[in-house]
């Protein structure tokens, strides 16, 4: 079993920065990707980012040059800088690991509220 624990929510001021982490730890197999999704809400949970085991990234257009996923693979630890908020980015976010098995683990979420 995989466990993700996160932390670094909170409230900011639209134009404002947060930075997300998100630890792993357990029986991980390896390559696997980290990620951050999100849900607003009233709607479905979407990706923000992702990471994988060599780098390699991917984020929703709504977040590209405003945010940044990096990891440290020997920490099992994935990171979400969020830089210029909107308040449109107020949501829920949960940490995300997918393994080279294909099974999803969720972390437990995170709340992230940008006023205006």
């Amino acid at each position: 079993q995989v466990q993700l624990v996160e932390s670094g929510g909170g409230l900011v001021q639209a134009g404002g920065s947060l930075r997300l982490s998100c630890t792993a730890s357990g029986s991980i197999f390896s390559p696997h990707v980290m990620g951050w999704y999100r849900q607003a809400p009233g709607k479905q949970r979407e990706l923000v980012a992702r990471v994988s085991s060599g780098g390699n990234t991917n984020y929703a257009d709504s977040v590209k040059g405003r945010f940044t996923t990096s990891r440290d693979n020997a920490k099992n630890t994935v990171y979400l800088q969020m830089d210029s908020l909107k308040p449109e980015d107020t949501a829920v976010y949960y940490c995300n690991l997918l393994d080279s098995l294909a099974r999803n683990y969720w972390g437990q979420g995170t709340q992230v509220t940008v006023s205006s």
